[in-house]
């Protein structure tokens, strides 16, 4: 059996922007050609972009995306191409439908399917529709799709493959056994597969048991790119008998090409893909949504500089600006070292006290106690979020906020003050983690751009005197660990205090947590690293008496 030479289109597709996209496909395309490739693929929904959600309602986008088919076919001469797209036909039974309910219109008319279309020298050979759907934590693909039924083989120069699209090849005894015994010689799979950590260590581990199990090659196709709070990181793979032999870049949109031969590709996973993950989660949400500049409070903490850092890399210090807002309870030594993140990064810093500000507030309000309570100390925070949104306003710059998922999760936070934004780049990376990014950051740079006594110092909101995060909050090991189990795992308050937690303490986390929902409901998304985030995936109720 002589392979084929295949090209892996792993590119950034921008979502909704059909022709933006069919142009990039055709540009792929010409490019393979001129490399004298046999096949190429690309992505799951790689049309539409991923998740389309409920641009699928309209009429007019499921055409659109249709007829770019059209325009691409003719550039399809002596290649073959495999294109994601959304298919659809005229429904011909309405038995089961609520035809009441308006929302659901485009149900009543049509029945749509997440599709992959094969074209070969300029005509279509067939179409591949999704069986199996996901529908649990950020896919919702059974609110939109129907499930395809029938597996087809298709042939290249009398090669004989399958084709599964991402979901397919999780679900055992599903397509691709069957493919196999169809004759398949070759699989390819077309993914969107959403980035958490170690996510890629999984798809390695899936892609070398089939293979092995089946004795044939697969070539794994993955989308990259932001998409709102989700990052596609790329890395598709080509596995042989249980060997991985081929991997493209993760987070790099790129024309990657394999003849099926082992060339010993290196891999990256653990904090290093972490980093690249928000950094391009934070670049195309900024681009995508036509924000060249980005702009955020810097306190001398470890939050806010681990902040510009990702900024600087993201979209350049250029276009990176750092707010110094010290208050009446900020130490000196805050705004020196707030001063310094900015003077390592290049970047320019905005000093703004709020101290005068501040008082003009309490003299209003007619606040004149000397204890500083929540009330004085939620003013300070606000009046930060009220500076940077005009600011926002006066540069057309985006804000991002500082606050981590360990601070999310507690509600140790003030709305409208630094919720106040955005984007939140570390809205998923737990407190633990943000000392560890820190300090991988400065060991990429070769020098220390982020100061060892910010990454040291004891952890403080600077609202009240003498503040230490330790004060409110149990230590951020223990509190991370808790946090995990209770969201990330979805273990019971019972299952965590077995696993030799105090008591109280448990379940004084988990109450915090219920109790702050509403806070996060109103919180900007941000970049998902973990495989449960505080956003989409994740649909809790805000008024909730459970008692777990």
């Amino acid at each position: 059996m002589k392979l084929p030479k295949i090209a892996i289109g792993q590119i950034n597709a921008r979502m909704g922007d059909i022709e933006k996209n069919g142009q990039k496909i055709i540009s792929f395309i010409e490019k393979a050609k001129m490399e004298n490739v046999d096949l190429i693929a690309f992505p799951e929904l790689s049309i539409t972009g991923y998740p389309p959600k409920d641009l699928l309602l309209r009429r007019d986008f499921l055409e659109k995306n249709k007829k770019i088919i059209e325009e691409i076919i003719p550039y399809t001469r002596d290649i073959g191409v495999i294109l994601g797209f959304v298919d659809f036909k005229k429904r011909k039974s309405f038995k089961g439908l609520n035809l009441y309910d308006l929302s659901a219109r485009y149900m009543k008319e049509r029945i749509l399917y997440n599709a992959a279309i094969y074209i070969n020298n300029g005509k279509i050979e067939g179409v591949q529709y999704k069986i199996f759907l996901p529908n649990y934590d950020v896919f919702d693909e059974k609110r939109y799709f129907e499930s395809g039924k029938d597996i087809h083989i298709f042939k290249l120069n009398g090669l004989k493959f399958g084709i599964t699209i991402c979901e397919d090849i999780w679900v055992e005894n599903g397509p691709t056994k069957h493919l196999r015994k169809k004759g398949a010689e070759l699989l390819i799979n077309i993914s969107a597969s959403p980035f958490y950590a170690r996510k890629s260590m999984l798809r390695r581990e899936l892609l070398s048991k089939i293979t092995e199990e089946l004795k044939i090659p697969a070539v794994y196709v993955n989308l990259v790119g932001g998409q709102d709070d989700l990052v596609f990181d790329g890395g598709s793979l080509v596995y042989n008998k249980g060997k991985l032999i081929d991997m493209a870049p993760r987070f790099k949109e790129i024309l990657y090409i394999t003849e099926l031969k082992d060339k010993k590709p290196s891999i990256e996973e653990g904090i290093d893909e972490v980093y690249n993950a928000i950094v391009l989660g934070l670049r195309d949400y900024a681009k995508k949504n036509g924000f060249k500049h980005v702009i955020f409070g810097l306190s001398g903490g470890i939050d806010s500089a681990l902040v510009a850092a990702i900024a600087v890399d993201a979209l350049g210090r250029e276009n990176v600006k750092g707010v110094i807002m010290p208050g009446p309870y900020s130490p000196e030594e805050s705004e020196e070292d707030a001063k310094q993140v900015a003077l390592n990064l290049g970047i320019e810093s905005i000093l703004i006290p709020i101290s005068e500000i501040y008082l003009k507030y309490l003299e209003l309000l007619g606040i004149k106690r000397d204890e500083v309570k929540i009330t004085e100390q939620n003013i300070q925070a606000r009046i930060r979020g009220n500076i940077l949104m005009g600011l926002s306003n006066e540069y057309g710059a985006l804000v991002l906020i500082t606050s981590n998922k360990s601070e999310l999760a507690m509600g140790y936070s003030t709305l409208y003050g630094d919720t106040a934004g955005g984007f939140a780049p570390l809205s998923d990376v737990p407190k633990t983690l943000v000392y560890q990014l820190a300090r991988y950051y400065n060991k990429k740079q070769g020098r220390e751009i982020i100061p060892e006594k910010i990454i040291t110092k004891t952890p403080s909101a600077e609202l009240a005197p003498g503040q230490k995060d330790e004060d409110d909050l149990p230590p951020y090991p223990i509190l991370d660990r808790i946090i995990h189990l209770y969201v990330e795992e979805e273990y019971s308050k019972q299952e965590i205090i077995e696993k030799g937690f105090e008591k109280e303490v448990v379940e004084w986390v988990i109450r915090k947590i219920n109790q702050s929902e509403y806070k996060r409901k109103q919180v900007p998304l941000g970049v998902k690293i973990t495989p449960k985030a505080f956003g989409f995936g994740r649909r809790v109720p805000i008024t909730n008496f459970y008692d777990v």
